[in-house]
């Protein structure tokens, strides 16, 4: 979009036009509290100086750490051709494909990753993605109550990851909307579960989703894709509804995304989905082609019939999701997944020095107390050139001297020894 400069009596012109004496009056309407305390915005900079100055301010950042965060977000190795073929100006540029006839290949790129993604979970139907993790839940929980149009409890089980539970809570504040905590589905619109949980516990929620049905409650399960290398689907469970943040394929970690929500259903559900639906069918010439079959979102039908206002989807992200997956193959998936459990379950050996907290078996993912307060502990390991984990208080999890630690196939034995190493230096003295 071009900027259009104007001048000091350009400006005042425009005022005079409607009204107001100065840009300020423009804003009486908010109060003084809301507004910006200051517009004092330094002189502009040439090019080359303010290239410097980004320069300067990205090397502040501690870029060569060795990452063991996790919490839902994961440094798996990504490989050079997702990024290859998904920066393809033909995918890069696309946008909604509006026009199927000018879309094919977006259109199948949809409908490829949707195929994909049923392979993955054990279900029959996906959608053309959604935006995130968290939102795929409160996307979950309101296609629920439209199932279950009489409940509106919603029933979180204590394995769920408390930013999605946070995320929830924030998408449905302005709705009627009942959620509690546990894991009985009487009187439930559904019941949200997460395997492996937040802490990386690995359960088998068979049985609950067998109690679901019986009380006529949606079983939803949100999965970590890598895991399914190894572990039950969302469908051997007896899922309604899978749901999942995709990032773990293929995309890169960022502040915050963009990022790729995951969701599949059964057929029975399929037309209560927000989002759309991507589908194959034959042109008037009998060749292959595709099309949006269902699009029930609010740029397409009356507001008040849409099954969400989601006005976009990762596309992009969902190609990555694609590629990546094309590339490992079902083998790939076991390899990656194998590597994440066995390297997670050695460093557990190394650090005697510690508590292990999770009671059940772990995937790549597992929660210690320390002899400290983690807090410390992940600041002082920085300096070690680690990022140690996530501390568990943080987000209301745990006491003070709990971390969660995450391990992916990158880690090698070498930085593997020299964490645990760090990690009992720092905790111990």
């Amino acid at each position: 979009m071009s900027w259009t400069p104007t001048t000091d009596i350009e400006r005042q012109e425009m005022l005079d036009t409607i009204g107001v004496s100065s840009i300020d009056d423009l804003f009486s309407s908010i109060p003084n509290e809301l507004r910006l305390k200051s517009w004092d915005i330094p002189e502009g900079l040439s090019e080359m100086s303010t290239l410097s100055k980004i320069d300067k301010m990205s090397r502040k950042n501690s870029v060569d750490t060795v990452n063991f965060m996790g919490g839902g977000y994961y440094d798996h190795y990504i490989p050079a051709a997702v990024n290859a073929l998904s920066s393809r100006s033909e995918f890069y540029t696309a946008y909604t494909p509006y026009q199927p006839e000018c879309a094919q290949g977006t259109l199948q790129s949809i409908y490829e990753y949707q195929s994909a993604i049923c392979r993955l979970t054990g279900m029959e139907f996906a959608n053309a993605s959604l935006y995130e993790g968290g939102t795929a839940v409160f996307e979950a929980a309101t296609m629920s109550m439209r199932i279950n149009r009489k409940r509106n409890k919603i029933v979180c089980h204590s394995s769920m990851n408390p930013n999605y539970r946070a995320i929830l809570e924030s998408h449905t504040a302005n709705l009627d909307v009942e959620i509690v905590d546990g894991d009985d589905p009487s009187n439930a619109a559904c019941v949200i579960v997460q395997n492996p949980a937040f802490d990386g516990t690995i359960q088998d929620f068979t049985e609950l989703g067998k109690a679901c049905k019986e009380a006529g409650a949606l079983f939803v399960v949100s999965f970590y894709p890598i895991s399914l290398g190894l572990m039950k689907t969302p469908g051997e469970m007896g899922a309604d509804i899978a749901i999942a943040e995709g990032q773990s394929l293929g995309i890169p970690l960022s502040f915050g995304g963009p990022y790729l929500g995951i969701m599949a259903t059964l057929k029975k559900h399929v037309r209560k989905m927000p989002g759309r639906i991507c589908g194959e069918t034959v042109d008037t010439e009998g060749k292959r082609g595709f099309v949006l079959t269902l699009q029930a979102r609010e740029q397409h039908i009356r507001r008040e019939k849409a099954m969400s206002n989601i006005c976009s989807n990762q596309a992009l992200c969902a190609l990555r999701a694609l590629i990546f997956l094309s590339l490992m193959g079902k083998e790939g998936l076991v390899e990656i997944a194998t590597h994440c459990h066995s390297k997670a379950e050695y460093l557990k050996s190394k650090l005697s020095f510690a508590t292990i907290l999770n009671e059940g078996n772990t995937f790549n993912e597992f929660s210690v107390r320390l002899p400290k307060d983690a807090r410390e502990v992940v600041k002082a390991m920085v300096k070690e050139g680690f990022n140690a984990g996530i501390p568990l208080a943080d987000i209301g999890r745990g006491n003070a001297n709990d971390l969660l630690i995450a391990v992916t196939e990158k880690r090698t034995r070498e930085e593997l020894d020299a964490f645990a190493s760090a990690l009992e230096n720092v905790s111990c003295s």
